[in-house]
């Protein structure tokens, strides 16, 4: 790994520490998790990053996306 160093306000300290604390893992740890949800990592086309992040609860939603998104029917 790479050392690195970086400026946040108290605030955002403040906030990190207890979203890892509340994680159960490192500040170092969540920085790295968030960088990865956010940054591409170059073996993925960009678009995968998205992938999985709306649900409809609809099985079958992939094959009435239009009625879905647009409310088209």
């Amino acid at each position: 790994m790479i050392r690195t160093q970086i400026s946040l306000t108290e605030q955002e300290y403040k906030a990190a520490k207890r979203e890892a604390q509340r994680l159960g893992i490192s500040l170092a740890a969540l920085v790295r998790r968030s960088l990865r949800s956010i940054v591409p990592n170059g073996d993925e086309p960009p678009w995968m990053r998205y992938a999985g992040m709306v649900t409809s609860g609809d099985r079958r939603s992939s094959a009435s996306v239009d009625e879905l998104f647009y409310r088209t029917v």
